[in-house]
């Protein structure tokens, strides 16, 4: 299976002589994206500490692969300050990665006071526990694609459109950018021993070890390993999907940068290429005839809380200043996707598949 049109370009990983003994807080770790980045880390030798709740879902990425790659697992809510402000603290990083969130879009219509409890005045409690900390020297703040006031337009968003939501997870997401960006300016930047504040917006993320509810490619492989048709929901919406190896090498080559000098404290797309984003129908049946065996998919009959259609974003900036490249096309990741769940079901290590399709992202890449 060939690669997307990125393949052809340069290709930057993140530098592992700058991740050597480097200490990092990542909030969020217990879950999926966090429970990958942790293990990147791991692999790239960074002394790692996690800040989270319980991890979300049983089974969960972070129990089945992630115990031995941690020198500290915090267990902290966000939503309340001093838990917060002695977790970063006890932690001493030298950069931080911020990704816990309540961070899916039907939930936040059922419980939209904890949604905006975590991820509005838990960014601020961050922010907060971070400008008290000693020595962190940067910090990325991962948000969302749906940060941003969707018009529901055919082409992709930049960095410098208005934000927004219509559904309070959007509307939290979008909010947190503004958090972000009143306290660069109002705190972070004119303080020169402060850390370069960042914030990282990503598209749609696929790979093995997903397992949380109300999310299209889990639903889909639990429906497909108990010989079910999947349900979907909104079979015409246009995301842009991407493997979860790509917005964290970005992320990662992102705190890089800050800590390098440079105007690098700003917001920065990570998606893929506008030729794959796909609507839902696409992956599903892509997923499905990959995965074998009779898999199938059906649209659901019930009423469905409201939803973008269509949702790209633009990733320009992120090529043309960073050297990020999104290197796996959709097809590519979904295959990526679906073989990690059949090694895992059949038995293999859920550690040494991530660390093992770690290890084939970046011989994708030359090293910075």
């Amino acid at each position: 299976m060939e690669l997307g049109k990125g393949a052809m370009e340069a290709m930057v990983n993140p530098s592992p002589g700058f991740w050597k003994g480097k200490r990092v807080l990542v909030t969020g770790h217990t879950g999926f994206k966090g429970s990958w980045l942790v293990l990147w880390l791991s692999h790239l030798g960074a002394r790692v500490s996690g800040l989270a709740l319980d991890p979300p879902s049983e089974p969960s990425l972070f129990d089945l692969a992630c115990g031995q790659s941690l020198e500290h697992h915090g267990i902290t809510d966000i939503r309340y300050l001093e838990p917060v402000i002695d977790a970063v603290a006890e932690a001493k990083p030298k950069i931080v990665i911020h990704m816990a969130a309540q961070a899916l879009v039907r939930p936040s219509y059922q419980d939209p006071v904890a949604t905006f409890a975590t991820n509005v005045m838990g960014t601020v409690h961050m922010f907060e526990a971070v400008r008290r900390a000693k020595g962190v020297e940067a910090m990325v703040n991962v948000t969302s694609d749906k940060c941003y006031d969707n018009r529901e337009w055919f082409w992709a968003y930049r960095e410098d459109e208005p934000m927004g939501g219509h559904d309070p997870y959007s509307c939290s997401k979008g909010c947190a950018e503004l958090i972000t960006s009143a306290y660069r300016r109002s705190f972070f930047a004119p303080d020169k021993n402060a850390p370069a504040l960042a914030s990282a917006r990503a598209g749609n993320v696929i790979g093995g070890g997903d397992w949380a509810q109300d999310r299209l490619v889990p639903d889909c492989i639990r429906s497909f390993s108990a010989g079910q048709p999947v349900e979907v929901r909104s079979p015409s919406a246009t995301r842009p999907w991407q493997h979860v190896l790509e917005p964290l090498s970005g992320y990662l080559i992102l705190a890089e940068r800050l800590c390098g000098g440079g105007d690098y404290a700003q917001a920065w797309n990570f998606g893929p290429g506008e030729e794959d984003a796909k609507p839902v129908s696409h992956v599903v049946e892509r997923l499905s005839a990959i995965w074998g065996g009779g898999a199938s998919w059906h649209t659901s009959s019930a009423p469905q809380p409201h939803e973008s259609t269509y949702l790209k974003v633009d990733p320009s900036k992120a090529r043309a200043r960073l050297g990020w490249t999104a290197r796996l096309n959709v097809d590519l990741a979904l295959a990526w996707t679906a073989e990690w769940y059949k090694r895992q079901l059949a038995g293999e290590d859920a550690r040494e598949l991530c660390l093992e399709q770690i290890r084939q992202y970046e011989a994708m890449g030359s090293t910075s």
